[in-house]
């Protein structure tokens, strides 16, 4: 596969998902800041793009991380169960254990690692922040756009929501992807790239991992959502209109 430095980061891992075990990996931001160019996108990394290129290709040979592109196609009230089940469920799953994790440590390594306390106040901003989140996605946007996908099956015209149209939930669930972004930033320039003290206990080393592993399965979980999901929903929407007046 050929890649043009020219087009966005989000095109790349939406177009070829083995593209995100390399933006991962020199901390490119393929999700919230997904419409960046690759140049522009190690630029601001001070990566160089011949040695991006290098990896995209390798990767673009090798199994993918998760099959993205299967979603292009799929309905998105599958898309939508897949997000709940797999990514909410995962956020639900591991927030309480990072919590714990976080108490346990910063009482064994507070005094000496004043990083645990901002990686704390973040963390649990960022909890907060995606517990309400993932509620109005679940109980408000989400089965809107099941029905809205259903009335288009059925030919019928565009089911009119509280909200006026679907661009405005979706406005205000990417700028709270942003600010969960900023937050899962502050986390990892807290804790130098995860990296785990040579002092640290194994409580320590498997908080680390844990907070850069939700870091992750966040990055798909916006990717999904921001790339996939919610342009197809704003297009569906705009369609049906035009096809029946509104």
């Amino acid at each position: 596969m050929t890649f043009n430095t020219n087009q966005t980061v989000r095109d790349m891992a939406t177009e070829n998902p083995a593209s995100i075990r390399v933006f991962e990996s020199f901390g490119i931001d393929y999700c919230c800041r997904g419409r960046q160019s690759l140049d522009e996108a190690c630029a601001a990394e001070g990566v160089p793009v011949e040695k991006i290129l290098t990896e995209l290709t390798a990767a673009s040979q090798a199994a993918p991380l998760e099959r993205v592109e299967s979603w292009l196609d799929a309905t998105l009230t599958a898309l939508t169960a897949h997000i709940v089940d797999t990514h909410h469920a995962f956020v639900k799953q591991e927030t309480p254990r990072l919590q714990a994790l976080l108490e346990k440590t910063i009482g064994a390594h507070g005094a000496g690692h004043p990083e645990l306390a901002l990686i704390k106040d973040s963390f649990n901003a960022m909890a907060d922040e995606l517990s309400s989140h993932m509620f109005k996605e679940e109980r408000i946007l989400f089965p809107y756009l099941e029905r809205l996908e259903q009335a288009a099956q059925e030919g019928g015209p565009a089911i009119r929501p509280p909200f006026g149209t679907v661009a405005n939930p979706i406005r205000m669930m990417m700028a709270e992807h942003d600010q969960a972004g900023e937050l899962l930033k502050r986390i990892r320039i807290a804790s130098q790239d995860f990296a785990v003290p040579d002092t640290a206990c194994p409580t320590f080393a498997a908080l680390y991992r844990g907070l850069e592993e939700f870091e992750r399965d966040l990055h798909l979980h916006v990717h999904l959502e921001n790339n996939i999901l919610f342009p197809r929903a704003v297009e569906l929407e705009r369609t049906m209109e035009e096809r029946h007046g509104r």
